[in-house]
């Protein structure tokens, strides 16, 4: 009996030491929190993206209490109702907060991309620009691997056609996306923009058609159609400045190479301007295509 008897004292014994050690440390090693960064912390969704830039939502609160001056809006997930929750908890004004969105400043499908080569290695964006730069003749547009799927924890994201498109009903413009692109296709921009300029090449013109039929060829048409002076071409590359574009569509329309989207609805003699656009592009490739091949069965006659 005092063989059983004797390891069970020994065993309490020992687990009362250590139980009043933990205590004592516990004690010791108290770090008073406060009680606003445990507010803040439940305020915010708790997605721990780091779109706001620090490691997590705890490490957001615990910033915003620390710095007085740190905006409460960095939280893109939890939007208004976060940094106005937040700015009470502080007792100090939210400010404005635009929503954004991510954009894939890329509309080199496919169809459209001309590609050096068939990547059959590890099928990631950034080992393929790795060991290639790029399987594309474009070296500025989306590789198209799918870096930026993985990335996205809110099923905002997917390669459709060879190029990353976001749906702006689920993004929440946490930039993982625009971290993880090897490429920097991916931009945040204001939700209120329904217009782009879907290129990232800032190669002469010849040389982007040539990479790319959607490629920016800086040619400034959209330039002297827009009525806002909202778009600039700098790098042989056109840009639209958020804060002065109305998104009316008319650079949508004047633009040759279908650089520039909208996710706007337009007028119907918009609409069927930008149709008879389309179509004359599609019938002037089908010309050039038609003529290269007459020449080169002219050329095999000519040598037979």
């Amino acid at each position: 009996m005092a063989n059983i008897i004797t390891p069970v004292i020994i065993v309490a014994v020992a687990g009362l030491i250590a139980s009043t050690l933990l205590v004592i440390a516990s004690k010791v090693f108290f770090v008073p929190v406060d009680e606003r960064v445990t507010a803040i912390t439940a305020a915010l969704p708790g997605a721990n993206c780091g779109g706001c830039g620090f490691a997590g939502c705890g490490d957001y609160a615990s910033q915003l209490v620390e710095n007085p001056d740190l905006p409460c809006t960095k939280c893109a997930p939890g939007g208004e109702a976060a940094a106005n929750a937040i700015a009470e908890i502080l007792g100090k004004s939210a400010g404005a907060m635009e929503k954004q969105v991510a954009q894939v400043m890329c509309n080199g499908t496919c169809g459209a991309a001309k590609s050096l080569l068939e990547w059959q290695g590890l099928q990631s964006c950034k080992g393929a620009k790795g060991f290639f730069t790029t399987p594309n003749v474009c070296m500025f547009g989306c590789i198209g691997l799918g870096d930026c799927v993985k990335a996205c924890e809110f099923d905002a994201i997917g390669v459709i056609d060879g190029v990353a498109r976001v749906n702006r009903n689920n993004c929440v413009a946490c930039g993982k996306c625009a971290t993880e692109c090897p490429q920097s296709v991916i931009k945040l921009v204001p939700l209120k923009n329904q217009v782009h300029v879907l290129c990232s090449s800032t190669d002469k013109g010849a040389v982007a058609r040539k990479a790319c039929d959607n490629a920016c060829i800086g040619c400034g048409k959209c330039a002297k159609v827009c009525a806002f002076n909202a778009i600039t071409v700098e790098d042989n590359k056109a840009s639209i400045d958020p804060e002065k574009c109305k998104s009316c569509g008319m650079c949508v329309v004047e633009c040759p190479t279908g650089a520039i989207n909208t996710y706007k609805e337009l007028t119907a003699a918009q609409a069927e301007k930008f149709k008879a656009a389309n179509k004359a592009k599609l019938e002037k490739a089908a010309a050039a295509a038609k003529a290269a091949k007459e020449a080169e069965a002219a050329k095999a006659n000519a040598e037979a």
